[in-house]
């Protein structure tokens, strides 16, 4: 690549040049220089910083923030009719109508009482009650030092984001200072097992996969044998995709759970759900039949970068009280995040963090 300056502006192209000029990059500046070493010019290019963590959770969750914020514009009288307003922005925000309905039944108890006022005091009694849902779910992942391996095993319906969590979560361990082992246990998909091994080249982790026609049950067994034999701290068990409606892949689900515990009896020590939060929900059913099929143990809410609205996670806390662990907001290794339930409420409603 040849780089040429002329009349102040900058060509780039490939191949020979009759005056060329030599570029020299050194620590955020490119200096154009002549055969001669004369410089002509330096740019200086700052490196774009990225935004912060809330800002990228508003910005993932401004489908929903934008409709509260334009119902909360303005002067507008606190009554039956701005909570109907309310109610139908909450529901297609996916809140679901059990949980909206609950929370403005507390509203409008609190109206009633003339404990609120304007719109603004509503917005934090509304922040407030949205707090008061998720807080008892946010409970982080613990990998305690009595398990090793600790075995996480992913379940899910297909394109949730299951093999792109397993390759995050294990880099957010190894930054702990974890080993990590991951199982391919997708055998369904010729393509799940190719991208996990992606993953475990891309964190220099071991994984553990069969060839051909392997059973899931028998990939994940081998795996902790694999784990314990070299003292491994996680193993992240990878399964096939399927729909909570497929009974017999359901109980394909509970027999892999049936083989982990002939390999270690403890196991597993986290039954971790994606969800794909764009489904709206969906979500909510998928998580029930997971549930009732294999205990979940804690969930995982994906996709929450603009596609979806995000009040699915009211509903599930709401209805299910499961932890929710983490939620993903793109695909670099930091969109995957710690849930918190008190950034989540303020990123939803549109409200500067405190």
């Amino acid at each position: 690549m040849i780089i040429l300056q002329k009349s102040g502006r900058i060509a780039q192209f490939r191949g020979d040049s009759k005056a060329p000029c030599r570029a020299l990059f050194t620590e955020g500046r490119v200096f154009f220089i002549e055969p001669l070493n004369k410089i002509l010019t330096t740019m200086i290019f700052k490196k774009k910083s990225k935004p912060s963590l809330f800002k990228r959770l508003k910005a993932g969750l401004s489908r929903t923030s934008n409709g509260l914020a334009d119902l909360f514009f303005g002067e507008k009288e606190i009554d039956a009719d701005f909570l109907d307003e309310l109610q139908d922005t909450l529901i297609m925000a996916d809140v679901g109508i059990e949980t909206t309905e609950k929370l403005t039944a507390d509203l409008h108890k609190q109206i009633s009482r003339k404990e609120v006022a304007n719109q603004s005091s509503v917005m934090q009694a509304l922040a407030g009650q949205m707090q008061a849902i998720l807080t008892p779910v946010e409970k982080p992942l613990e990998i305690g030092p009595e398990h090793k391996p600790y075995i996480i095993l992913m379940v899910g319906i297909n394109g949730a984001g299951k093999t792109t969590t397993i390759g995050k979560l294990a880099q957010r361990f190894q930054q702990q200072g974890l080993s990590v082992m991951l199982a391919a246990g997708d055998t369904f998909r010729a393509a799940a097992v190719e991208q996990l091994q992606t993953w475990g080249e891309r964190n220099n982790v071991a994984v553990i996969a069969q060839t051909g026609a392997a059973d899931s049950a028998a990939v994940i067994f081998d795996a902790i044998q694999a784990a314990k034999a070299r003292k491994i701290d996680v193993l992240l068990a990878d399964t096939a995709g399927r729909l909570h409606t497929q009974n017999n892949l359901m109980e394909e689900l509970k027999k892999i759970v049936r083989v982990i515990q002939k390999a270690e009896p403890s196991a597993p020590h986290e039954v971790m759900l994606v969800l794909d939060a764009s489904i709206g929900q969906n979500a909510l059913q998928q998580a029930k039949e997971f549930h009732k099929a294999i205990a979940v143990s804690g969930i995982t809410v994906t996709k929450l970068d603009g596609t979806a609205k995000g009040g699915i996670i009211f509903s599930i806390a709401d209805q299910l009280q499961l932890p929710i662990r983490f939620i993903g907001m793109g695909e670099t290794l930091d969109d995957l995040q710690a849930f918190n339930a008190e950034a989540f409420v303020q990123a939803l409603l549109g409200m500067d963090p405190t």
